[in-house]
């Protein structure tokens, strides 16, 4: 099975959380973790925004040997159908969700993955 991570709940691991780190101890042989380059760009963009200093560079070095452990998968074209009709189900239903989050839950749906949210995190596997 493919687990997703999105931003949030990669910036648990970042922060060592403990219900994110305890689930994914679980995870089979089988299983993968991954990110997509959304989630990934999300991390790099709040680390950017940070000043120069002490905490940039702490959280800098927290994600770098995630980003270097956790492979990054490419968006597949697919995504893009899964994303017009999730936010067309969405928008039907009154409901708004950011753009990026959308483009996540689409990479989710085109790999056949989990989508791990920090909320999700103690109910996947």
């Amino acid at each position: 099975m493919i687990f997703l991570l999105d931003s949030n709940a990669f910036s648990d691991l970042m922060r060592q959380a403990a219900g994110v780190e305890a689930k994914l101890a679980t995870l089979g042989a089988d299983d993968k973790v991954v990110i997509c380059s959304i989630v990934r760009g999300e991390i790099l963009y709040g680390l950017a925004r940070l000043p120069p200093g002490r905490r940039r560079e702490a959280l800098t070095n927290q994600a770098a040997p995630l980003f270097a452990a956790i492979a990054c998968a490419a968006v597949p074209e697919s995504a893009g159908d899964a994303y017009a009709a999730i936010k067309r189900a969405r928008e039907e239903r009154g409901l708004a969700l950011d753009e990026n989050d959308l483009w996540i839950a689409a990479t989710a749906s085109a790999l056949g993955a989990t989508l791990v949210t920090p909320s999700s995190a103690m109910n996947f596997p």
